[in-house]
């Protein structure tokens, strides 16, 4: 359940990102997956494919790195890196 939460905060930032670019899509995203986030890049992809079923990010291409820092302020989190899109 913590990772689908994750996700979808993440989905909703790249969806107003888009939103705010005039995107008709989301061609890539990259993450920087926090050392206490509990997920490898792999699962990441795996669930966001699921979570971004049906959104502007749906078959987005995905760069994940993650970070080994467990003192980082932002260790359990997901963060977004970077969102390209496809302008009208």
């Amino acid at each position: 359940m913590h990772e689908r939460s994750l996700i979808l905060n993440l989905i909703q930032k790249v969806t107003a990102i888009a939103t705010q670019q005039n995107a008709v899509k989301v061609t890539g995203i990259a993450v920087r997956l926090g050392a206490l986030s509990h997920m490898s890049p792999q699962h990441f992809r795996e669930h966001f494919d699921v979570e971004a079923k049906g959104t502007v990010a749906d078959g987005a291409r995905l760069t994940a790195s993650v970070s080994a820092d467990v003192n980082d302020p932002h260790a359990q989190e997901i963060l977004l890196e970077s969102v390209e899109i496809e302008e009208l």
